[in-house]
C-alpha cells in the first residue's frame, strides 16, 4: 500500500504539504462493484493522491491539491453514471432526500412489476390457447422487462463499459434474451413451424425475474432510506443561538458569531452552546453525554462546562473558551463520521460471486451455441439457439438473488419478536464471528438510575415520623439530582410533606432547614463536619459497608446528631451477571469500560463476575480501546446506551445499543435491544449464527441448481439419450430454485434462540 501511494506521488507529482481531505456523499451506487468503480475514478482523477469509498453509508472521501475543484471530482463521477454531492449546505440531507425519492419510486415500480407479470405468469401456464395469447403477454411484459427494468440494462452497460460484469449483467442478458426469443417466436412462428417444432415463448419468465429482483432491490434501498441520522442529532445538541452578555446587557446571537472571551448565560433546562469556565453563579449540569453517568455534576465557579451538556435548574454565567469545531461536542461527532466511514465497503458474497459467475454462464451459452453449429447435423442452428438461450434461462440469477435478503428478513424478523432490533444485514451478518464485547457500565450493566437502595435511622427517634416528613420536604426543594431519588423512596414509604421555616441550599455540601427553631443539614459528609455532626457507632460500620459498595452516602442529621444515613446507587441489572457468564461461555472475552471512578467500577465488575475492566475512561478512549482489539484481529462488539457510547459504537464491528439509551446511540448502533435485558446479547450472537447458516445453505442449493442446471440445458445428455431440456422446463426449474431458497430462509421462523 505504502508503495502504490509513493508511486502515484511519482507519477502524479503531487505536492503532499498542499492536500485537502473531503468527504463527499455519492448518489447512484447500487452494489459494492459500484463502489469499486467510484473509487477507481476517484483515484485516478488528476490532482488526487488517495481515495476511498464507503458502500455502507454511500460516502466517498479523497485526498487532493488545492488546485483541485470538488466540482473536477463531481465531474469524474458523473462520466461513469454516479454523483457526487458537493457545494451544498447541507450534504447529508439532500443525500438522505435524494434516496428517499429513490426508494419511492423504486417501490412503485416493484408493484407495478408485480401487477403486470402476474396476469403473464397466468397466461402463460393456465391460458396459452386463448386468442392472441402471446401477443398479450408481450404488450404486458414489454414494460415490466425495458421500463420498469431499465435501469438493469442501463447498469449492465456501464459495467461493460468498465470491463467487468455484476448481477445486473445477468439479469439483463438472461430477460433481454428471452424476451427477444419470444418477440421473435410471437411475430415469426413459421421459422419454427417449417421445422416441426413449437414456437415457444418465455414472457413469464423475463416479466417474473424482473420483478423478483426489483423486490430485491427495493429491500436494499429501504436499508439505505433509513441511513444513520446520529450525526444530525448530534449537531442538534448545540443550540443555534445564545444569551450573550454585552455591556451589562443580554442580547441573544447565533451560535456562529460566539467568539473566544464572549461571557454567555445559561438559563435552566437550557443546553450550553460551547465549552468554557463557569464565571458566575452556580447550578448542577448532566454531562452524561459526555461521561454516560447519570448523576449530574455541579458547577461553580471557575468550572468548565462543555457544549452540548443540558443545564439543571440553577442560572449562571460563563467565558466562552473553545467554540467551532474545537468543542467537545465537535470533536466527538467528527469522530463518529471518521468511524462510520472508515469501515470497509460493504463486499456482498453475492456481488462477488456474481462477478465471476456472469462470464462464465456468458461463456457456456456461447460455447454452447458454437459446439451445437459444429456438431448439431441438419438442425444445428435449432438446437443451438434452443440450447443457448435455455442455459441463459436455466441460469436466470433470481435463486442467487433471493438467498441472502429473504434469509435476512426472516432474521430480522425473528430478532423483533425477541426484541433485538437489527438495522442492517452487515451487522447481522457478521455478529457470528465476534469474540470480544464491550459493555458500558451505567445503563448497560446497571440500571442507570440513581435510586436509594438502603437507608438506616438511628434506633429509639421518639421523632422518626416527624422527621421523614422534614427530610421529605426538604429533598422536595433541593435541586441535586440524587434529591429525586430520596424523594421517590420517601414517597413510596407514603410519608407526607410538611412545612418549613426557613430553607437554605448550600453549594458543594448540601442543604439545610429550620423547623421549629430547630436546624436539620442534609447533604455529605462535609456538611456534617463543618456543622459537628458524627454518626454513631452504629451507622458508622452500615456507612463504611456502603462505601465499600461504591454507594454514594447522603446523610439526614440535626442537634449535633446524624438521624439517618442513605445509600443511594445504580442497582445493576437481575440478568447482567447470568449474560455476562453466557457470553463467557460462548468463548468471547468481556471487558467494561466506564467513566465512573475506580472504586466502583471495581465493585460493579466482582459483582458481575468480570475480569477485564477500565475506569474513567472518556468517549475517545473507547474507541481507541477497540481500535487496539481490532487491530489484534479481533472482531468487536460494543454494547451501550449513551451518547458518549457513539463514538465507540461507530467503531466496534457490531455496535448494539439498549432501547432505553439515548436516540443517538441508537442511530449509531445497528443493533437494539428494546428490552435492556443483557440477556439479549448472546441471543442477538446466535441468531446470527443461524441466519449465516441459512444464508450459506441458500447459496449452496441455488449453485447446486445451476451445476446441475446448466450442463443439461447446454445438452450435454442428447449424445447418450437424445434428450434436450425444454426451456419452458428451465423456466419452471429456476422458479422451483426460488422456492427453495425461500423455503429454506422460512424455516429459520421456527429456529429457537
Amino acid at each position: 500500500m505504502e508503495s502504490e501511494i509513493i508511486r502515484n506521488i511519482e507519477n502524479k507529482k503531487i505536492n503532499v504539504d498542499k492536500l485537502i481531505k473531503q468527504t463527499f456523499p455519492v448518489l447512484g451506487m447500487s452494489c459494492a462493484a459500484c463502489a469499486v468503480s467510484v473509487e477507481s475514478m476517484l483515484k485516478s482523477t488528476a490532482g488526487v493522491y488517495d481515495a476511498g469509498v464507503n458502500y455502507a453509508s454511500q460516502t466517498a472521501w479523497a485526498e487532493y491539491e488545492n488546485s483541485v475543484k470538488p466540482a473536477d471530482l463531481q465531474n469524474a463521477i458523473r462520466a461513469i453514471g454516479y454523483d457526487l454531492i458537493v457545494d451544498s449546505e447541507d450534504p447529508q440531507l439532500e443525500q438522505q432526500q435524494v434516496q428517499d425519492r429513490e426508494y419511492e419510486a423504486l417501490k412503485k415500480r416493484t408493484i407495478l412489476a408485480a401487477a403486470l407479470s402476474l396476469p403473464v405468469v397466468i397466461i402463460g401456464m393456465f391460458f396459452m390457447n386463448i386468442p392472441f395469447a402471446n401477443w398479450i403477454m408481450m404488450a404486458l411484459s414489454f414494460p415490466v422487462v425495458f421500463v420498469l427494468g431499465q435501469n438493469f440494462f442501463k447498469n449492465a452497460i456501464l459495467q461493460a463499459k468498465l470491463g467487468k460484469a455484476n448481477m445486473d449483467t445477468l439479469v439483463a442478458l438472461s430477460t433481454g434474451i428471452a424476451f427477444l426469443f419470444s418477440f421473435f417466436n410471437t411475430v415469426y412462428p413459421e421459422f419454427w413451424h417449417a421445422r416441426g417444432l413449437h414456437a415457444h415463448v418465455y414472457y413469464e419468465a423475463a416479466a417474473v425475474v424482473i420483478a423478483f429482483i426489483l423486490l430485491g432491490k427495493m429491500l436494499e434501498e429501504k436499508a439505505k432510506s433509513n441511513t444513520s441520522s446520529a450525526i444530525k442529532k448530534l449537531m442538534g445538541l448545540q443550540p443555534k443561538t445564545v444569551l450573550a452578555i454585552v455591556n451589562g446587557t443580554e442580547l441573544k446571537i447565533p451560535i456562529s458569531q460566539v467568539q473566544v472571551g464572549y461571557t454567555l448565560l445559561v438559563k435552566p433546562g437550557e443546553r450550553i452552546a460551547v465549552d468554557g469556565q463557569v464565571s458566575l453563579g452556580s447550578s448542577f449540569v448532566d454531562e452524561s453525554m459526555i461521561s454516560g453517568e447519570p448523576v449530574a455534576v455541579a458547577k461553580n465557579k471557575g468550572e468548565k462546562v462543555f457544549a452540548g451538556t443540558i443545564n439543571q435548574k440553577g442560572s449562571f454565567q460563563f467565558v466562552a473558551q473553545k467554540v467551532g469545531g474545537d468543542t467537545i461536542l465537535a470533536q466527538i461527532i467528527r469522530m463518529v463520521q471518521e468511524a462510520q466511514g472508515s469501515k470497509a465497503p460493504v463486499q456482498k458474497l453475492v456481488d462477488k460471486i456474481a462477478g465471476i459467475f456472469v462470464p462464465i454462464v456468458m461463456g457456456i451459452a456461447i460455447l454452447t451455441f458454437a459446439v451445437w453449429m459444429i456438431f448439431g447435423g441438419e438442425n444445428a442452428f435449432t438446437h443451438a439457439l434452443l440450447t443457448s438461450v435455455t442455459v441463459l434461462v436455466i441460469a436466470c440469477p433470481c435463486a442467487l438473488g433471493l438467498a441472502t435478503p429473504t434469509a435476512i428478513m426472516v432474521g430480522v424478523g425473528k430478532g423483533a419478536e425477541n426484541n433485538i432490533l437489527i438495522k442492517d444485514a452487515e451487522s447481522l451478518e457478521l455478529a457470528h464471528k465476534v469474540n470480544a464485547i464491550i459493555l458500558d457500565k451505567t445503563g448497560t450493566i446497571t440500571e442507570g438510575k440513581p435510586m436509594v437502595t438502603e437507608a438506616m435511622w438511628e434506633e429509639g427517634d421518639q421523632m422518626h415520623s416527624l422527621r421523614k416528613q422534614i427530610l421529605y420536604a426538604m429533598e422536595s426543594r433541593s435541586e441535586h439530582p440524587l434529591a429525586e431519588a430520596v424523594v421517590s423512596n420517601l414517597r413510596a414509604e407514603g410519608v407526607e410533606t410538611i412545612s418549613l421555616d426557613r430553607f437554605e441550599s448550600i453549594t458543594g455540601q448540601g442543604i439545610m432547614a429550620l423547623k421549629d427553631d430547630i436546624q436539620y443539614f442534609a447533604g455529605n459528609k462535609k456538611l456534617m463536619d463543618h456543622n459537628g455532626i458524627s454518626p454513631g457507632q452504629s451507622l458508622v460500620s452500615k456507612i463504611q459497608q456502603w462505601q465499600n459498595e461504591a454507594m454514594t452516602v447522603i446523610y439526614f442529621g440535626s442537634e449535633g446528631q446524624v438521624i439517618a444515613a442513605i445509600a443511594i446507587g445504580d442497582k445493576i441489572k437481575a440478568t447482567s451477571r447470568e449474560a455476562i457468564q453466557t457470553l463467557r461461555n460462548r468463548g468471547i472475552e468481556v471487558y467494561m469500560l466506564t467513566g465512573d471512578n475506580a472504586q466502583t467500577a471495581a465493585a460493579v465488575a466482582s459483582q458481575v463476575g468480570l475480569r477485564h475492566y477500565e475506569a474513567e475512561v472518556m468517549p475517545s478512549d473507547k474507541a481507541a480501546f477497540i481500535k487496539e482489539l481490532q487491530a489484534q484481529g479481533r472482531v468487536v462488539a460494543m454494547v451501550g446506551d449513551g451518547i458518549n457510547d457513539s463514538h465507540a459504537l461507530a467503531q466496534a464491528d457490531v455496535s448494539i445499543a439498549m432501547g432505553k439509551g439515548s436516540d443517538i446511540a441508537m442511530d449509531v448502533a445497528k443493533m437494539t435491544l428494546i428490552t435492556s435485558d443483557l440477556n439479549m446479547v448472546p441471543k442477538a450472537l446466535l441468531l446470527s449464527d443461524k441466519t449465516v447458516k441459512t444464508i450459506r445453505q441458500n447459496l449452496f442449493w441455488a449453485f447446486i441448481y445451476n451445476l446441475i442446471g446448466l450442463p443439461l440445458a447446454a445438452g450435454i445428455l442428447y449424445p447418450f439419450n437424445g434428450f434436450l431440456l425444454d426451456p419452458m422446463i428451465a423456466g419452471a426449474a429456476m422458479a422451483l430454485s426460488s422456492v427453495s431458497v425461500v423455503g429454506n430462509s422460512l424455516r429459520l421462523k421456527a429456529a429457537k434462540i
